[in-house]
């Protein structure tokens, strides 16, 4: 009886060490393969921040049109109503001045 107890626990002990080895031998290649997913993750978010030099050329010339748009519109700004009167008295001036000359080259 002390002999098949013996060869219970030998054979329970061996079948312990199989196990771990095998529990070991699975943790290790799920490391391994952590560690690629991790590099790969890595890799994939570099290669998302990295914006291709042809894309900065072309923002920026984005850029420069929106700049010289900017300071166009800001050059042609409405005026306010006495500058487009002012601007209006001049106007109607100048068209008499212009009458009076042309009908002194008719005369």
């Amino acid at each position: 009886m002390t002999s098949s107890v013996s060869f219970r626990i030998t054979r329970t002990a061996e079948d312990l060490a199989q196990t771990i080895t095998a529990l070991s031998q699975r943790l290790v290649k799920l490391e391994q393969r952590q560690e690629a997913l991790e590099l790969q993750l890595r890799q994939q978010q570099k290669d998302l921040n990295a914006v291709p030099d042809e894309e900065i050329s072309t923002l920026e010339g984005v850029e420069a049109l929106l700049r010289e748009t900017r300071e166009l519109l800001e050059s042609t700004a409405p005026m306010s109503e006495a500058e487009m009167t002012e601007e209006s008295s001049q106007n109607h001036a100048w068209g008499q001045e212009d009458e009076t000359e042309a009908s002194r080259d008719v005369a």
